[in-house]
């Protein structure tokens, strides 16, 4: 039985971005021969190891979401799904889940998503920002978001490989290196120009590792939106609305400038810790949340800002 130490219990910080990775996930994936789709292997996760990880680092709650990459199957989505819920009832004061969705099959997602939500008490979704080459802000995902927004779901946003991928490149720079970050700026850029979240105002997405590329490419794009305009290739668009939507977790290279550069695209009650446990050693995670808690106290404009990084944003976000 883990017992939490007095640093821990005095700690009520919440983890959006963390990963399960179970045995069925790892053996649906060998069985499609797609283990290394990413570009490199998947590391081990264990339960007992994320919460002893938790209760050094003073982490109260973790939300696990399924790792890249997806399976191709309904069945295999379903047992990762369950098995996540599993440890959920087992660890019910210690974490939470976002389940997976059988994507491109809207519907077979459509159908996951409802059983997720009203029968495994998952506490949101998890999207890929493309699932074989079906991007987010595609059309047909529609009646998804109008599922989505009518339980008023959270979902959590996870770069995939793009789709085509050029495998040189892939090898060259890998893809956690950059090509994440690009794969999530241009999920939420589709996203926008079609007024996704504007249209379906109840969905809340958390955008992962500290917003990508968004705080340059938005200003970008609202430069530019009334050219596209003017030759018909783009129609109005609700920034406000969209942008309103949008929570930013800080798993990554977080920093005072980076939380400085997002607060221009965004407000300090949108902002949430993320770990991405356990793809980086949980001895640089550690190090890595002393550091945030240390400028969060120590930067005058930052520190009104500290709680509700740590743990009262993603608190009001999932209602607890």
């Amino acid at each position: 039985m883990l017992f939490l130490s007095a640093t821990a219990l005095a700690q009520e910080v919440i983890d959006v971005h963390s990963h399960i990775i179970t045995p069925e996930f790892l053996s649906s994936l060998e069985g499609e021969g797609r283990l290394m789709d990413e570009g490199f292997p998947l590391p081990k996760y264990d339960s007992d190891s994320h919460l002893r990880w938790m209760d050094e680092s003073g982490v109260k709650t973790s939300v696990l979401t399924l790792a890249a990459p997806q399976p191709s199957s309904a069945k295999a989505v379903r047992m990762a799904n369950d098995a996540a819920a599993q440890l959920k009832r087992k660890h019910s004061d210690r974490l939470m889940f976002c389940a997976a969705l059988p994507l491109p099959d809207v519907e077979a997602a459509i159908a996951e998503a409802v059983y997720a939500l009203d029968s495994l008490n998952a506490d949101g979704i998890k999207l890929a920002t493309n699932a074989m080459g079906q991007y987010l802000g595609e059309p047909e995902l529609d009646t998804l978001f109008s599922v989505l927004n009518e339980r008023k779901a959270v979902v959590i946003l996870h770069p995939h490989r793009p789709e085509p991928v050029n495998q040189s490149v892939m090898q060259q720079t890998p893809l956690a290196m950059q090509e994440y970050l690009s794969e999530t700026t241009r999920a939420i850029s589709n996203m926008i120009s079609r007024n996704v979240m504007a249209r379906y105002p109840d969905v809340k997405i958390v955008v992962p590792h500290c917003g990508a590329y968004l705080p340059l490419s938005v200003p970008r794009m609202k430069s530019l939106t009334p050219v596209m305009q003017a030759n018909k290739m783009v129609g109005e668009i609700d920034w406000q609305a969209n942008l309103a939507s949008l929570y930013y977790d800080l798993a990554g290279a977080h920093s005072p400038e980076v939380i400085r550069m997002l607060l221009t695209i965004t407000t300090p009650d949108h902002l949430l810790y993320g770990s991405d446990y356990p793809y980086v050693a949980p001895q640089m995670l550690t190090q890595s949340l002393a550091r945030m808690k240390q400028y969060l106290a120590d930067e005058p404009d930052l520190a009104p800002m500290r709680e509700m990084i740590l743990h009262e944003n993603a608190e009001k976000l999932f209602g607890k």
